[in-house]
């Protein structure tokens, strides 16, 4: 036996003299251990996708849009399934409006609030001929009574009017959140110029969101309105955000291919393309539980560096190719 080699006993006796011990020992390695397996699973996690609103809430970065829910292009048990479905994944925010489908849309949302108000974001929005007198008061209380709910978590003016009128919309909104039946108001559809006239009028600088048309097939909004947004703290909501019913992306090739590397479909690799900077809520529509899963699948890809160059090369921006 190699002399310098200390048996057990020795090794335990001169633990002892130094004042520790064998089972110490152990614990120190297996805390040590228990400590990188936490940190590298930390590190394998993505990041949770989420969007910080100007009031500190926090919304997820993906939603879904029910602008045809209701109206018939599936059962309502579907419909209904498709926005649990989501849900259940963590698409909690859900967006509505008085004019989809007359109401309908929202009476089906309904069904699906019931017993789970708290976990939902609701949105919905007032139409632009609505702002006269109390209007957005009235159609506030209509989207409410429809719903079947006491508030909405945010609010949105569908489409812009005239700068003249942003005074009394905010007035009317501000009075319907002190009221406490919407918690947080913004736009849809502003331009850089409308956005500015908006945030010069008393209390526009509350605006929680803008809601616009955002896409790789529909990338307008890089050259101005986005990057006004991000200067001053307005998360921008991204409607058709799989490029609308007349550019959809998800049959593209290049899509396919990226999804296929990340174990997802194009659809998810799409909407993990809307998310990437941070600051944009995606909210696709689907009435379909299948097509539900696949959009989700969206919150844990991480497109890298190179997916996204090859994406900005099929898709150029308005400045063109990265």
């Amino acid at each position: 036996m190699n002399k310098h080699l200390l048996t057990r006993r020795q090794f335990a006796a001169r633990c002892a003299a130094l004042g520790l011990s064998l089972p110490l020992l152990g614990a120190t390695r297996a805390a040590r251990a228990s400590a990188q397996a936490r940190a590298a699973g930390a590190a394998a996690r993505p990041p949770a996708r989420t969007v910080r609103l100007p009031d500190g809430t926090v919304v997820t970065a993906l939603g879904q849009g029910c602008w045809h829910l209701g109206q018939d292009r599936h059962p309502a048990a579907v419909e209904e399934e498709a926005l649990r479905t989501g849900i259940a994944l963590g698409m909690n925010l859900l967006d509505t409006s008085g004019n989809y489908g007359r109401g309908r849309s929202e009476e089906l949302l309904s069904h699906v609030l019931a017993g789970e108000r708290e976990r939902i974001f609701l949105v919905s929005k007032v139409e632009g001929d609505e702002v006269a007198g109390d209007g957005i008061a009235r159609a506030c209380a209509a989207s409410l009574a429809r719903l079947g709910t006491g508030y909405l978590d945010l609010y949105l003016l569908h489409w812009p009017v005239a700068s003249a009128l942003f005074p009394g919309v905010v007035a009317a909104f501000e009075q319907l959140r002190a009221a406490g039946r919407i918690r947080a108001w913004g736009v849809s559809n502003f331009d850089v110029r409308q956005m500015e006239d908006l945030f010069r009028v008393a209390d526009g600088h509350r605006c929680a969101t803008n809601q616009i048309s955002y896409s790789l097939a529909h990338r307008d909004i890089e050259a101005d309105v986005l990057p006004w947004c991000r200067q001053h703290d307005v998360p921008v909501m991204a409607y058709s955000p799989l490029g609308g019913d007349k550019h959809l992306v998800v049959g593209d090739r290049t899509l396919a291919q990226i999804g296929a590397a990340h174990g997802c479909t194009a659809a998810a690799v799409a909407l993990a393309w809307v998310m990437r900077g941070g600051n944009v809520i995606a909210i696709p529509e689907s009435g379909s539980p299948a097509h539900v899963r696949e959009n989700a699948a969206a919150l844990a890809t991480q497109l890298t560096p190179q997916d996204l160059k090859t994406l900005d090369a099929a898709y150029p921006g308005p400045s063109g190719p990265g």
